[in-house]
């Protein structure tokens, strides 16, 4: 469970740090947050491969989640819009996310679980 929460800080680091990034558009004092939010996004990513999940997974995860978070929170924040054609592409990201989460898992057929390993002699 602890992996899952620290992947949640990281999307939510990577998310600040992306609005950031498009805030220092106006003010350029806005790129301290995006160092930061990057660095700490980076830094608890790579806690959670440490922690045992798959790249694939963890990788996933994060960019979707960041992709449709800095998509939804610009749309208040800078006026950007939200259309339909998003709201589709939004629905694939998930899609293609879970695909790859499924497909992490492998599965062992229960012959398997019963074999004792050979010993090396």
């Amino acid at each position: 469970m602890r992996k899952w929460a620290v992947l949640a800080g990281a999307i939510v680091a990577e998310t600040c740090a992306t609005l950031a990034l498009r805030a220092s558009n106006d003010h350029a004092a806005w790129i301290a947050v995006v160092v930061a939010g990057y660095a700490l996004a980076f830094t608890l990513l790579s806690v959670v491969l440490r922690a045992g999940m798959p790249i694939g997974v963890a990788y996933g995860i994060w960019a979707a989640c960041g992709v449709v978070a800095t998509a939804v929170l610009a749309v208040p924040l800078f006026g950007d819009p939200l259309t339909w054609v998003m709201g589709l592409g939004f629905a694939v990201i998930v899609a293609g996310v879970l695909l790859v989460e499924f497909g992490s898992h492998t599965r062992t057929s229960p012959a398997a679980d019963d074999a004792v390993p050979e010993v090396a002699r």
